[in-house]
């Protein structure tokens, strides 16, 4: 069975204790730890604080087993690592007793990062759209030099047929018409929106990039974090989910973003067609994510009704909708493009 077959069969993900927590944090790092072991909210993996007796706070990160190989485990730990040569602002993972960034116990990858606070905000000045760009401009500029082994592809004919394919294979639409819908409907859209990302470019991106996922630290200077859904795709993606609005609606942030991104790294204005349907992409990966953890864990928290006729009727009402505005193209977005 390849890896990637693995990954898109979910696996329980029991619960870890206090004690075994602290014992594997302590002997990977060699140094003792208070009692300290607060667990944090991770929908995905298990998280938990932790305090070394020196004072220092960490934070260790068990993976949920068959969501990510060793190899894509790897590659997001190498890409924090090369940015961090860089001196761009992210939070590697700390060198663990074995030499490397990866441990494991009982079949369960996990790592260690320093405790790093900050705060995040929902809404930009001018200056600080102009430093986040000239943020991910470095950080695209590192991730182009080599591309990933094993992380996901982010193209319509990849990532999302795979995800479509995942969601109607798991059974959670239990509805024959429904799932046939389903199943058009995101044909469709794949079809409409593959030739677009054709001579595009794709090159290792944070993947996951909004407002949660960048904190402010007093006296420095914005922090990427979380780089769990690092994938292969277009640069265009770590802006689109920051923007206020849509583009039409977001060409003063839109221009100020390119102003500091092009001061390191080149960004391709044809890129600016994939937002929409990268928006739609979004949809699926969501609907994906919540169908893996419902099939790991008989349950999807962040949505109750998960799975119900209501919820399907809803989602399929949004993709025609996005569907609609893909194919009516926008408005321009004038001398930006």
């Amino acid at each position: 069975m390849s890896d990637q077959e693995k990954r898109r069969q979910p696996h329980a993900f029991r619960e870890l204790g206090p004690e075994t927590v602290l014992n594997l944090v302590e002997s990977s790092l060699e140094i003792p730890c208070t009692n300290l072991c607060r667990p944090l909210n991770s929908y995905i993996n298990r998280v938990f604080e932790l305090e070394a007796v020196d004072g220092r706070g960490l934070v260790v990160k068990f993976y949920r087993p068959g969501r990510w190989s060793q190899t894509a485990l790897q590659d997001e730990h190498d890409f924090l690592l090369e940015l961090d040569q860089h001196e761009i602002p992210v939070i590697p993972p700390l060198v663990l007793a074995n030499g490397g960034t990866l441990a494991e116990h009982e079949g369960l990858s996990f790592c260690i990062f320093p405790r790093c606070g900050g705060r995040s905000f929902d809404e930009f000045s001018e200056d600080q759209w102009l430093e986040l760009g000239r943020l991910l401009g470095r950080c695209h500029a590192v991730g182009a030099v080599h591309p990933s082994r094993d992380r996901l592809t982010m193209a319509p004919e990849h990532s999302t047929r795979e995800q479509v394919d995942f969601i109607l294979e798991s059974g959670v639409i239990a509805q024959p018409e429904t799932a046939g819908r389903f199943s058009s409907l995101c044909s469709e859209i794949i079809d409409e929106i593959a030739p677009l990302f054709k001579d595009i470019t794709l090159s290792r991106i944070h993947g996951d990039c909004h407002f949660s996922n960048i904190i402010h630290r007093p006296g420095e200077s914005f922090y990427l974090i979380d780089f769990d859904d690092m994938a292969m795709g277009p640069p265009v993606q770590d802006l689109w989910m920051l923007l206020p609005g849509i583009p039409e609606e977001s060409l003063l942030e839109i221009d100020l973003f390119l102003e500091g991104y092009e001061t390191f790294h080149h960004f391709d204005q044809r890129s600016f067609r994939l937002i929409e349907p990268l928006r739609a992409m979004r949809f699926l990966h969501y609907i994906a994510w919540l169908t893996y953890q419902y099939v790991a864990d008989g349950t999807a928290p962040i949505i109750p009704d998960f799975g119900s006729g209501e919820y399907w009727q809803t989602e399929i009402a949004d993709l025609q909708d996005q569907l609609q505005r893909i194919r009516e193209g926008g408005i321009s977005l004038g001398n930006i493009i």
